[in-house]
């Protein structure tokens, strides 16, 4: 089994098309023009991925034409009850068969209390307006996920 390597800032962003919470698809190129928060997390409505979610929620009125976009392996109905249980009101991607998340290099190998098995390592790309990759964040923390964004943000002016 190969290390999954995350793409490299300045390099384009792995395409994407995939269903979100309503059952439209949304592809990556389509948005070429804006930037992008490409976000994973392992589980809709977790404690992690709700405080993470919840804080991007948050800062949604601060980040301009910036797109949030989360991205997990759960399917859209789940996706649609999070969204709906929160208010969440930006985009929420199905990834079921973690296609994309291994494009980015975040489907690893996990251990909790002794047990290993693959899943999703919460991590978070932030896409420029040509389609490329201007900041990563492997390994992000839920409550890290907006004050690097808006740190990023501001940086780019």
């Amino acid at each position: 089994m190969t290390t999954p390597t995350t793409p490299a800032e300045g390099k384009r962003a792995p395409a994407f098309t995939l269903l979100d919470q309503h059952e439209n698809k949304v592809q990556l190129s389509k948005l070429k023009g804006r930037k992008v928060l490409v976000y994973f997390y392992p589980k809709a409505d977790t404690p992690g991925c709700t405080t993470q979610a919840c804080g991007l929620r948050d800062i949604s009125g601060q980040v301009g034409d910036t797109m949030i976009i989360g991205i997990s392996p759960d399917q859209p109905a789940k996706l649609a009850k999070f969204d709906a249980k929160h208010e969440l009101g930006f985009t929420l991607l199905s990834d079921p068969e973690h296609e994309i998340a291994e494009k980015y290099g975040v489907w690893v190998l996990k251990k909790n209390y002794g047990r290993e098995y693959m899943g999703v390592q919460r991590s978070a790309f932030l896409v420029d307006e040509d389609g490329k990759i201007a900041t990563a964040w492997p390994k992000i923390s839920p409550k890290d996920t907006p004050t690097k964004l808006l740190d990023a943000l501001a940086e780019a002016g």
